[in-house]
């Protein structure tokens, strides 16, 4: 029997061309309706924007139901899968990220970007890979054959993970970098972009099961909601771009000088784990979502701090986007690539 071929989600599939149409439509909105615009971003709860807190909270909220801690139980049955994931997460992936943006944004981009911005683009993409994926790993998992069980046990892991170690990671490199940390908007952004999602969706996610059972929440409930996370994403985007319309129509070039170094990032970070799990022994449907994890990103939450930290104008903000714009159509690559490279 032929193995059914698998899809990706239409939303998810064409997900780079939405995002394309939200910068191209953020940037007419912010130039043709600049004083509207400005009254938006004036709209702040402790230095955070307001719209842009419930759309990033819709983003993430819908993700965190999908966790459940209760198959953490499970983790000590094949470790070795795990390890790699927290290696290539917490070890190895945060200090690439800024040594590659250090290279690019202060060395070889000095003819276009000044030292200043240059130390807030090095910090956007610090917090992207100080955030590993928890959401698209599934559909990537899916499409590989992963195995998904194993998958949401490493999942799970890495967002407990998050809890204790974005922060202290964050601030660490960001300090080597000399960008000034305002570690309260740091703490309190995880605590509202991250520990109180977590926790409504870990609710959510038990009481609806005990309630209408496994089967009633994956088929039936799971699949509304993504039409609201997609939404929350694009409404994000349309809003960062009308505000950073005046950064780019200044500097149209910045959009692919930010996305080089995260390419090369994400390509670096799966070739190390995925021949890691191979030299390790994993099965593909081990080795696969690892791979997948380690290269794509939680760029929600590292939008949302980004905002939080640096502001709805930065350069910081504006590489967290530019990692959304990349991440699907460069992990469609890495699924092929596994797909072709399956043992």
């Amino acid at each position: 029997m032929t193995e059914e071929k698998k899809q990706i989600g239409f939303f998810e599939k064409y997900l780079t061309l939405w995002v394309a149409l939200c910068i191209g439509g953020g940037i007419l909105i912010g130039h043709f309706f600049g004083e509207t615009v400005t009254v938006l971003s004036q709209l702040e709860i402790a230095g955070v924007n307001f719209l842009v807190a419930i759309l990033v909270w819709l983003m993430i909220y819908p993700m965190m139901l999908q966790v459940d801690f209760s198959s953490l139980k499970n983790v000590g049955k094949r470790p070795k899968g795990i390890i790699l994931t927290l290696v290539i997460n917490w070890i190895i992936k945060p200090f690439t990220m800024a040594f590659f943006a250090w290279i690019f944004f202060s060395k070889l981009y000095s003819a276009f970007i000044s030292p200043d911005l240059a130390g807030e683009y090095i910090a956007g993409a610090i917090l992207l890979g100080a955030a590993p994926c928890t959401a698209m790993v599934f559909v990537w998992s899916y499409l590989t054959n992963g195995d998904p069980n194993y998958t949401l046990v490493q999942v799970s892991v890495n967002d407990l993970i998050i809890l204790v170690a974005f922060v202290p990671i964050v601030g660490l490199l960001l300090g080597i970098t000399n960008v000034a940390i305002p570690y309260d908007t740091l703490v309190t952004s995880v605590v509202i972009f991250v520990v109180v999602p977590l926790l409504a969706g870990t609710l959510t996610n038990r009481y609806l099961i005990k309630k209408k059972g496994q089967q009633w929440f994956t088929e039936e409930f799971l699949p509304k909601f993504k039409p609201v996370s997609i939404f929350a994403l694009l409404a994000t985007l349309v809003l960062l771009f009308a505000f950073q319309g005046h950064n780019i129509t200044e500097n149209p070039l910045i959009i692919l000088l930010v996305a080089i170094p995260l390419t090369i990032q994400t390509y670096f970070i799966f070739f190390i784990a995925w021949f890691s799990g191979r030299k390790l022994k994993l099965p593909h449907a081990v080795c696969s979502p690892a791979a997948m994890i380690g290269a794509s990103n939680f760029f929600e939450l590292a939008v949302a701090v980004a905002i939080a930290l640096f502001g709805l104008q930065s350069p910081a903000a504006l590489v967290t986007v530019v990692g959304v714009l990349v991440e699907v159509p460069v992990m469609l690559s890495l699924v092929a690539l596994a797909n072709k490279w399956k043992y």
